[in-house]
């Protein structure tokens, strides 16, 4: 136990203050960056931020249940899930930075609030902590749509990042369903909803 809370403290520097780095190409990088007015380019670096602190959060997430979850293939799905994450946060810098963005100034507090719930998702045992994985890729399945039909229609570097995002975490929810997701109740899928407008909402300002 002591082992791995050293190993997930060390990614959590990682997440918070290091480069992130991709195994994948970037979706779109073959694409030519299209010329955006200023507002269009304020929007979309801002909505990629919102993007970026949701992979922040899902990282945190997703080491805070592998952390306290005692089955070992189980917290192999959740790091597998945490790898591709990885490659999400990478992506998202690449199109913050170009569209001359910056990130969000509070991804410590997103950072240490997803970390808690993920802990504390974990310790519920695996059908819930599986349910509250699944849960969370659903409603992040729903705020990618969100962000397509909101981004400039000429940023296509930007679509076929939030594209293959999508894709990914649709990926994830099934996984979990398969491995037998218990479905949450509706009282937390609400609050769930409820927080992570808060956090979007907050984070395309700040």
């Amino acid at each position: 136990m002591l082992d791995r809370a050293i190993l997930e403290f060390g990614k959590s520097l990682r997440t918070r203050f290091a480069p992130a780095t991709s195994g994948r190409p970037v979706p779109g990088e073959m694409l030519p960056e299209t010329r955006l007015d200023e507002s269009e380019r304020r929007h979309a670096a801002a909505l990629m931020r919102v993007n970026h602190v949701g992979e922040v959060c899902a990282q945190a997430l997703y080491q805070g249940q592998s952390l306290s979850s005692g089955n070992p293939a189980l917290r192999e799905e959740l790091d597998q899930a945490a790898r591709e994450e990885t490659e999400h946060l990478a992506w998202t810098e690449a199109r913050i930075s170009a569209l001359g963005g910056r990130k969000s100034l509070l991804n410590p507090l997103w950072y240490l609030g997803a970390l808690a719930l993920g802990v504390a998702a974990g310790r519920l045992g695996d059908r819930w902590n599986l349910g509250f994985l699944a849960e969370t890729e659903r409603q992040v399945e729903a705020h990618l749509d969100d962000h397509l039909a909101r981004l400039p229609a000429a940023d296509e570097k930007s679509h076929a990042v939030l594209a293959q995002m999508r894709t990914d975490e649709v990926a994830h929810a099934e996984t979990a369903v398969r491995l037998g997701a218990a479905e949450l109740p509706v009282p937390v899928r609400a609050a769930m909803k409820a927080a992570s407008r808060v956090m979007t909402t907050t984070a395309y300002y700040l």
